[in-house]
């Protein structure tokens, strides 16, 4: 992927495409045949309202409506939940690691490809 000929908008354009496809094979997601349906496989349904109520809070932080204290509780909150939520699920990948290696080095070397793939497209 060559971005010489291509003006800034556009090699931003191509990069932040190729950067969110890495990001998508690298993070396990929940199969589900909508779009819409795909959340993080660590993230719960009501988990996933906090994070949005916390990007919302977020916003509205930054055009003054809420204030320092109420922003920093609840970015905390929603980032102690995501971390708490997320050691399960990497249990749970050590755990089955041990029963079905081949299905872990799978993940694992798809996870190293795709910041291979990164690698390369940030160098060019």
């Amino acid at each position: 992927m060559v971005l010489r000929d291509k003006g800034a908008e556009q090699s931003w354009q191509t990069f932040k495409d190729a950067f969110q496809r890495a990001q998508e094979l690298s993070i396990p997601r929940c199969k589900k045949p909508s779009e819409k349906g795909k959340r993080p496989a660590c993230l719960s349904q009501d988990l996933l309202v906090k994070v949005k109520g916390k990007k919302e809070l977020h916003w509205q932080f930054r055009q003054d409506w809420v204030f320092w204290e109420e922003h920093r509780d609840t970015a905390w909150l929603g980032r102690d939940e995501v971390r708490k939520a997320k050691a399960p699920l990497e249990l749970n990948q050590a755990r089955d690691a041990k029963n079905n290696k081949k299905g872990f080095y799978r993940h694992v070397n798809q996870k190293k490809m795709a910041r291979k793939k990164m690698k390369k497209k940030e160098n060019k």
